[in-house]
Formats: C-alpha cells, sequence, structure tokens
C-alpha cells in the first residue's frame, strides 16, 4: 500500500477539509466507521487510519470498526476481518437478523428504506455502547448528488443528507468525511492498493430506484462533466438550513 504524488490532492486534503469544513472529529473522539465490506467502507477505513497515523488533523482519535452480520448466507468476511486487522484494529462483528426480518417476516418489495432504518438502528447503537461519539459513514459526493435527485423526483425536496449530524436518540453524531471524493477516486485507489471487496449478497442488489438514479446522474454528467464539482461548491456554500434533511 504505497503513498502516490497526487494522494493529497485527490485523497486526503478532500478528507481533511470536509472533517475541518464541518467538525466532524475533534481531539481524543471515539469514531466507529460502519464497515459493510464494500469499497466505500473499506476506503474510508483506510484513508481514516492513515490521517490519524500522520496526524494530518493536528490532533489524535480513536478508530472502532463495526460490521454488522445480517444473516445472509454464504457471506464469507473473511478479507475485511483480515483487511482491518492488518491496520492494527479488531472488527467488530454485531450478528442481526435483519435479512430475515426483511425478506421472510416482512416480504418487503422495496425492502431499501427498512433495511437501511434497521441497519443503521442497531449500528449506531452498538457504537454507542463502544463509548464511540462519532459514526463514520462511507458516502462520497456521488451519493449526495443521487440523494439529491431521489428527493427531488420521487418526494418533490429539493434536499440531500447532511455532512454531520447529531443523533438525539443514540447520543452520537453521523459524519460522512469521504463526502467531497467522487466515486470514480474511490474505485481507482481500491483497485490500485488492491483494498479488499465483500460480494454483496443482497437480493436487490443493482436492482433498486437508487441505482436508476446513479445511471441517470451517469447521463447527465456526460453532458455537464462537472456537476459533481458544482455540487460540492453548493455544500460548501450551502447554509441554508432547508439544504439538509435530517439523517436517520
Amino acid at each position: 500500500m504505497g503513498f502516490k504524488k497526487k494522494d493529497n490532492q485527490n485523497y486526503y486534503n478532500p478528507l481533511r477539509r470536509a472533517i475541518l469544513n464541518h467538525q466532524m472529529i475533534e481531539p481524543g473522539d471515539k469514531v466507529a466507521i460502519g464497515m459493510s465490506g464494500g469499497k466505500d467502507s473499506t476506503t474510508l477505513l483506510y484513508l481514516l487510519d492513515r490521517i490519524r497515523r500522520q496526524r494530518r488533523l493536528g490532533f489524535d482519535f480513536e478508530i472502532v470498526p463495526i460490521s454488522l452480520d445480517m444473516g445472509f448466507e454464504g457471506c464469507d468476511i473473511t478479507p475485511m476481518k483480515e483487511f482491518v486487522e492488518s491496520l492494527g484494529y479488531q472488527l467488530e462483528v454485531v450478528p442481526t437478523n435483519i435479512a430475515k426480518v426483511v425478506f421472510d417476516i416482512r416480504e418487503e418489495k422495496s425492502p431499501c428504506s427498512l433495511c437501511a432504518k434497521l441497519r443503521r438502528g442497531i449500528l449506531y447503537n452498538r457504537a454507542s455502547e463502544l463509548g464511540c461519539q462519532k459514526v463514520a459513514l462511507g458516502h462520497h459526493v456521488d451519493d449526495a448528488l443521487e440523494t439529491y435527485f431521489m428527493n427531488f423526483l420521487f418526494h418533490g425536496r429539493m434536499n440531500s443528507f447532511e455532512p454531520k449530524s447529531y443523533l438525539t436518540k443514540t447520543n452520537v453524531t453521523l459524519i460522512r468525511p469521504m463526502i467531497y471524493l467522487e466515486e470514480k477516486q474511490i474505485i481507482r485507489l481500491v483497485k490500485r492498493e488492491e483494498l479488499p471487496v465483500i460480494f454483496n449478497p443482497c437480493p436487490v442488489d443493482k436492482k433498486t430506484k437508487r441505482e436508476e438514479i446513479k445511471n441517470l446522474v451517469t447521463r447527465v454528467a456526460k453532458n455537464y462533466p462537472d456537476i459533481r464539482e458544482k455540487f460540492i461548491m453548493g455544500m460548501e456554500q450551502g447554509t441554508a438550513e432547508d439544504f439538509w434533511t435530517k439523517s436517520l
């Protein structure tokens, strides 16, 4: 895992800027990272670990990787556990019956909303139990842009999720340190550093409305290639509270 000349420009500076702009992490914080095994959360751990070790924020903080066992059969998280351990951490694995509730008991036709709500609730509660003040998720600017389009097209709301939000029920703060990174940057880093990506066993993976919106954004970006950059500018300048929607 080598440091490249442009990594500061492409990865560490945007991450540091997001963290400092929104005061996501403070001295002595214990930060839980929600690890799904996908490319985004794996990259988030990789980058936050580098930032912590090199003290790029000017202070120290702790990292606690947490993964939820969704209850899907045939999901091998061994590569993720080995990666986490190679960085000097222990992966906290929380057993759940989310898959059974969503697909067998509730038989949800549009399961993503319920699944996300259950996952977030369990993750936040476990992070709080472990003494974490912050929970970091691997969302990037493409996710924020897609959420904006989804809220507009399906709900008539012109907003996206917040880079940082305080969750009163669990007394933790949700943060998204990769909010200034583009998905294509993450894909490049995962490939270059050979970061492990776990197969997603969810039966509706790549078959959701979000996937439709992702394709829409891709098509729009062909005509307006700076759409993500402009969205980031809007986030940095946007102080209006009604731009952000409260996180679950």
